[in-house]
């Protein structure tokens, strides 16, 4: 499990590798062009089941500290997905991993 550092006081959010590797696209896009927004998230029931948000700038720190040592591969659509999310009036609202376009489901 990674982890998210927010702010100056290091707050740390918990994410899945491959789930914090589609924040940094998408956050660093957002951040990059000097847009601030909300990121909100589902939390884990082990810390309440509730949802928490936050608000992101470029004049807050943040460090992105993933567990393993291979960077995930990046599903386009997902990315896509959360890049419009977070363009809209509410931010960026974590959602579960789309299926590519096409991806077998199985027999």
């Amino acid at each position: 499990m990674g982890k998210l550092l927010y702010g100056a006081s290091g707050v740390e959010i918990g994410f899945d590798d491959r789930v914090l590797a589609h924040l940094q696209v998408v956050i660093g896009a957002k951040l990059r062009r000097g847009e601030s927004f909300y990121f909100s998230w589902k939390d884990d029931p082990n810390i309440g089941d509730g949802r928490s948000t936050v608000w992101l700038s470029d004049a807050i720190p943040l460090y992105f500290k993933y567990s393993g040592g291979k960077m995930p591969s990046l599903n386009r659509e997902w990315v896509e997905a959360l890049m419009t999310s977070a363009n809209s009036n509410q931010g960026l609202q974590l959602s579960d991993e789309l299926r590519p376009t096409g991806e077998s489901t199985g027999g």
